[in-house]
């Protein structure tokens, strides 16, 4: 079976290891970003019988193999229902936005995640797998080393995403705890990106005021970038695959994912063949100060003070446990992403959709 990045997947499962041969799986935010690509990996794994999207809106124009979808807000919806039966559940259910209601924010990403959490365990489900973050890490080291898993995740605090993204490692912290039947693997990637996700990203963090055609613009003269500007990205397909990974395999706890090479100011100045240009990050971060409050630009300015102090990922684990190695560079992500701002590219889902011009989006 061939999935989406090329890759072909075996069949799960043998007499020899004892797993599964065929497996229930549920995925929460199942229409986002991840959500897509996780729903098309699996469903090009022989080893996996069927899937069930859970989402606020379920799709009209897209139609994964083995899948069914289901609609349901993780907030107020009974969740044992869906879950009952499944023999992994996959949270990926995240809502960026509208970062000038950050109690909206925290009832879907923290409730959320804490009542998808008791339903799994209320069902019985043997494995969970949650989408946390390279914005769940602390501060990264002065030298710029690569961290590992075991680097503290405390976050940024000020920053809304990572405040949530923290609060929501300590809860699995406790969950570990009481439910030790229950496997539990936590996904760190870096910024992920693909053609098909270039509007949502572009609404959730540029805002629809921004027009796509600039920022994809191929030609730009000067790419104005903040002193000291460094990250890691990946291709969606890529993430989709670690995680299919860890669904079917038998690894638990923490991985980061992300792809070569680290990318800088002048490495995306590159990327629209402009001169760079490195400025202050005080007067980058007071352009989207004043955007923000003007309620022009979404992302909050205290996202870009995460964004600016994150570590970069050592990636060795997933490689070494997992099994892991991305298909793409992150320049290529980057580069996907960008076409598909200057073609206007999305999908058949409510959160990918071209058309929806809404600042923000949840799944």
């Amino acid at each position: 079976m061939v999935g989406s990045a090329g890759r072909t997947y075996p069949p799960f499962g043998n007499a020899t290891t004892g797993k599964r041969d065929h497996m229930r799986v549920v995925v929460t935010g199942a229409t986002g970003n991840v959500g897509t690509a996780v729903v098309e990996a699996l469903a090009a794994d022989a080893g996996v019988d069927s899937i069930v999207g859970v989402a606020r809106r379920t799709p009209d124009d897209w139609h994964p193999a083995k899948t069914e979808f289901v609609a349901a807000d993780l907030t107020t919806d009974d969740l044992v229902a869906h879950v009952r039966g499944a023999d992994a559940v996959v949270h990926l259910a995240w809502a960026f936005q509208p970062t000038h209601q950050p109690a909206e924010t925290w009832r879907v990403n923290v409730v959320g995640s804490d009542r998808t959490f008791r339903a799994v365990a209320e069902a019985r489900v043997p494995v969970l797998v949650h989408a946390s973050s390279v914005g769940a890490y602390s501060p990264g080291p002065d030298d710029d080393h690569p961290v590992d898993e075991s680097w503290p995740t405390h976050s940024t605090p000020t920053a809304g995403y990572g405040r949530e993204k923290a609060y929501v490692e300590r809860m699995l912290d406790a969950f570990e705890t009481e439910h030790r039947d229950v496997r539990v693997v936590r996904m760190r990637p870096g910024f992920i990106f693909r053609r098909a996700t270039a509007s949502e990203q572009r609404r959730i963090f540029a805002g629809p005021f921004v027009p796509a055609r600039f920022i994809g613009n191929k030609r730009l003269p000067v790419l104005p970038y903040p002193k000291g500007l460094r990250f890691q990205a990946l291709h969606s397909a890529d993430a989709a695959e670690a995680y299919r990974l860890a669904i079917t395999g038998d690894a638990r706890g923490p991985f980061n994912i992300a792809a070569d090479p680290v990318l800088d100011g002048p490495a995306l100045a590159d990327l629209f063949d402009a001169r760079p240009m490195a400025v202050p990050r005080r007067a980058v971060r007071a352009a989207i100060a004043a955007g923000w409050h003007s309620r022009i630009v979404p992302a909050e300015p205290s996202l870009y003070d995460l964004f600016m102090r994150l570590p970069l990922l050592d990636t060795s684990r997933a490689a070494r446990e997992l099994g892991w190695r991305p298909v793409h560079s992150g320049r290529q992500a980057i580069e996907e992403m960008l076409e598909g701002l200057r073609t206007g590219a999305g999908m058949g889902t409510a959160p990918l959709h071209p058309g929806i011009l809404g600042s923000w989006s949840r799944t």
